[in-house]
């Protein structure tokens, strides 16, 4: 890992469509931090323009990668239940993510 970022935004959900019974949580990172993480990962992207980050939000820490957003521009950051349960974060809540490339 080289470079460091905090970032804040809304936790979202994906849900997709039916029958799925699950929904994933992201973050969506955009505008001047997304071109910055993309510089920093430039050669170590992996499928579909992922990028391999370690995450942490308040006393949470893991491991997972970044992939790119489609309609934003930037990446979203997938929220695992166990941090979302760890921090008590919730849908529509403001979360601050600090993200090592």
């Amino acid at each position: 890992m080289s470079a460091a970022f905090e970032v804040r935004g809304p936790c979202w959900r994906w849900t997709p469509a039916p029958p799925a019974k699950a929904s994933w949580f992201f973050l969506t990172i955009d505008g001047q931090t997304a071109a910055e993480m993309r510089y920093e990962a430039l050669g170590r992207t992996g499928g579909f323009g992922s990028i391999k980050v370690a995450a942490t939000v308040g006393e949470t820490r893991w491991y997972t990668s970044v992939f790119p957003h489609r309609e934003s521009g930037g990446f979203i950051l997938p929220l695992k239940a166990d941090v979302r349960r760890a921090e008590g974060i919730v849908e529509g809540e403001e979360v601050r993510v600090r993200i090592e490339v």
